[in-house]
């Protein structure tokens, strides 16, 4: 099968390296001449496990190739991913100027019963104004469909080589049969529904997670009223089939790039069609109030940060990541510096992407090496559960002749350990 996937950012590479994999003539498109160039070198502008080494057996193979040209790439091709960014308003509405962009460019080369996939992440009632988009260009015969992607940033090869499901929304029968084949070699469920199904799938897996997730820091605020622990209710209520043990994040909210965008433009579209009163409207203002509320408790609870000299562990989202996007540190750091503080932070490789989202400064540096992070430390606090940071022997840190603080935002850290050390430790919800 020939394959153009439009957009190299995270879906766009991982989805082509992997449909290359499979021994399809595939290539990447994109307008940004220096993110092919660096691609041909198998070389990735952001950080994904495995992901380099995929590029470089596919690209030797023969089966991948990236290009700037729509012509060189669309043309002849059975099957054209979208895969661009679909940024949000500050409102939540979702920004498809670069989906309807791709669209028209393509639309000039489709050949007939062409399938033209929008994977990334759109609202219900988006493929037919693809198709108007389309057709102000062509009259060929072709297909649309809407074809998640439900991978993991830190486990995206893995997750996309080996997924729960497929999930394939599309218009005309024959692009089913076309994306089922393409999808083979996968061996997971194909789920076949409407484009809008498939649309609705997407936000509400990443609601529901998002809501998980909402759900225990609210468990957790309860837990530190009444002496309960978190970490025990969740051992307890984990067992229960219903509830399962998956999930479970106590700490300072859920960020990324997706989760907070998702959410955002499920309330906007429940709100566009009459149903603002509903729970996604709710569960962004939660989240986004947790920092600055966590942050004000533990400030009272150590005698304010200003004139501290901070630690801060984990700049990225989560681990194995260099996406910063929506990052605990974002919020933390800023306020530490609003507070008076002095901060240090780590991260293993974030540090070329950090410069974008918090200047360095006088009272903020940025380290790769933990141990010079945590060096005179007053407080330190544990964002992100890298295994440098959980693995950290924090007794190389502890300064007998100061009080010192450990706040562990993901409960991560051996809290009955590190106040043996004479650390004075603090939890979420415990």
């Amino acid at each position: 099968m020939k394959i153009t996937v439009i957009g190299t950012g995270f879906v766009g590479v991982v989805t082509a390296a992997v449909y290359a994999s499979f021994g399809h003539e595939v290539v990447g498109l994109d307008i940004d001449e220096n993110k092919i160039k660096t691609l041909r070198n198998s070389k990735v502008p952001f950080y994904e496990p495995n992901l380099e080494e995929l590029l470089t057996t596919t690209q030797k193979e023969g089966n991948l190739t990236f290009t700037t040209s729509y012509q060189d790439s669309v043309t002849n091709s059975d099957v054209i991913v979208i895969a661009v960014g679909t940024p949000s308003a500050a409102d939540g509405n979702a920004d498809l100027k670069f989906v309807y962009a791709a669209s028209e460019s393509a639309a000039k080369y489709l050949k007939k019963q062409a399938v033209v996939v929008v994977k990334s992440t759109v609202p219900p009632g988006t493929l037919p104004k693809v198709e108007e988009h389309i057709k102000k260009f062509t009259d060929v015969e072709f297909a649309t469909a809407s074809v998640p992607e439900f991978l993991k940033e830190g486990t995206a090869v893995h997750d996309t080589l080996h997924p729960d499901r497929i999930v394939i929304g599309a218009t005309r029968k024959y692009a089913y049969e076309i994306l089922a084949e393409l999808h083979k070699p996968l061996q997971a469920p194909i789920i076949n529904v409407s484009p809008e199904s498939a649309q609705m799938a997407k936000y509400a897996a990443n609601a529901y997670l998002a809501t998980r997730i909402t759900f225990i820091n609210q468990i957790a605020d309860l837990c530190e009223k009444n002496g309960a622990d978190v970490q025990e209710v969740i051992q307890a209520i984990s067992e229960d089939k219903r509830v399962g043990g998956h999930y479970w994040y106590p700490g300072f909210g859920y960020g990324g790039s997706c989760f907070p965008k998702d959410v955002k433009e499920l309330a906007h579209y429940s709100r566009t069609v009459g149903e603002a009163d509903n729970l996604f409207n709710k569960i962004t203002q939660i989240n986004e109030d947790r920092i600055p509320k966590l942050l004000e408790q533990y400030s009272k609870e150590i005698g304010g940060f200003e004139g501290k000299t901070v630690a801060v562990l984990g700049l990225s989202f989560k681990p194995n990541t260099d996406d910063m996007r929506e990052a605990p540190s974002i919020k933390v750091i800023p306020y530490l510096l609003a507070s008076g503080a002095t901060v240090k932070g780590f991260d293993p490789k974030s540090l070329e992407v950090v410069k974008y989202f918090i200047k360095e400064d006088d009272n903020a540096t940025y380290y790769s090496q933990i141990e010079s992070a945590v060096k005179d430390a007053d407080v330190i606090i544990s964002l992100i559960e890298w295994a440098e940071i959980v693995a950290f022997d924090y007794g190389k840190a502890r300064d007998i002749n100061k009080k010192q603080v450990v706040i562990d935002a993901r409960n991560q850290l051996d809290g009955e350990k590190l106040t043996k050390l004479g650390y004075k430790y603090y939890g979420v919800g415990r």
